[in-house]
């Protein structure tokens, strides 16, 4: 009796974690470890520890946001998981639909509550994100049901809402000057057109469940196939910006870094890439995976180029 009582609070964590979705909560993570780096990056002796608390309030408050928007999808999409993600805590019954409410509710009001005290530059960050995620999800709006407006969500939260407002965000708390620096906007570039990757090939494993409930993709627009070499070439185009600053030397970053550890990670995706099934779930599930590593690498690589 005492073993099963002991293992319940752990399965119920188990369940919390995949209903919080992981690779979004680690991507999540690195981007704002990855954003304070960079705002520190080019103040002269300035230790990173010095604002800590001030990042790891906005890492908590951006991982409260981050539990709400994905929540929030899967309490929509109940039916469709079923088919096409039946192991996620509410499709498979772990959670129940008030469980999923409450979870929602209490993380959304945590992320609005914690950003405020953090400042306007990290509550306009945080609400203007919940806001585009409950458009994406929630009816009447539910913008996932048309594949531009559902992409533009995805890219504008990921690419520029959350570069952009925590940088301004951690340069405001440390009295310098908010203006955006020149890496800055590289990587803003960088993660604006790998999400338009991401938000496009999310969808290639899911194909069952969207055509059952009239979900319109651009999977379902062009075809497998097609989705893949558009992903191929949009996160090979980005690899080539990056290699191209470092040889046009941008100020603040270090070239060898840029061009040598991009270089790798390009060749690497057309490694990974060969011979991927797009027939088989399991092999598409696990190459959008791959994409996301290479996303969570890039929240790592770049800090490094940037410090001195």
């Amino acid at each position: 009796m005492s073993q099963f009582a002991s293992t319940v609070p752990f399965s119920r964590l188990q369940s919390l974690w995949k209903f919080s979705r992981p690779h979004t909560i680690i991507g999540t993570s690195l981007s704002v470890l990855a954003l304070y780096i960079l705002s520190v990056a080019g103040i002269e002796n300035f230790p990173l520890s010095r604002y800590v608390w001030q990042a790891l309030l906005a890492w908590i408050a951006c991982l409260c946001g981050n539990i709400y928007i994905v929540g929030l999808n899967q309490l929509e999409d109940i039916a469709i998981d079923k088919i096409n993600k039946p192991d996620l805590p509410l499709a498979s019954g772990r959670f129940s639909v008030n469980t999923g409410r409450a979870i929602v509710l209490v993380t959304g009001i945590l992320a609005c509550i914690l950003s405020l005290f953090g400042g306007l530059w990290l509550f306009g960050t945080v609400s203007l994100s919940l806001a585009i995620g409950t458009a994406y999800s929630l009816p009447p709006v539910r913008l996932k049901r048309f594949p531009l407006p559902a992409a533009l969500c995805i890219l504008t939260v990921r690419g520029v809402v959350v570069n952009l407002g925590l940088f301004l965000h951690f340069r405001t708390v440390m009295g310098e000057n908010g203006a955006i620096t020149p890496p800055v906007w590289l990587l803003t570039l960088f993660i604006l057109l790998f999400t338009i990757a991401i938000a496009i090939f999310k969808d290639v494993p899911d194909t069952e469940g969207d055509r059952t409930y009239r979900i319109t993709t651009f999977t379902l627009l062009l075809g497998k196939s097609k989705i893949l070499r558009i992903v191929l070439l949009t996160i090979s185009l980005c690899y080539a910006l990056m290699i191209g600053a470092g040889l046009a030397r941008l100020p603040g970053m270090n070239p060898p870094v840029l061009v040598v550890g991009h270089l790798a990670l390009l060749l690497l995706l057309w490694w990974r890439a060969r011979g991927v099934n797009l027939e088989e779930t399991t092999e598409i599930t696990d190459f959008y995976q791959f994409i996301w590593k290479l996303f969570f690498l890039e929240y790592i690589l770049f800090p490094l180029a940037c410090l001195p």
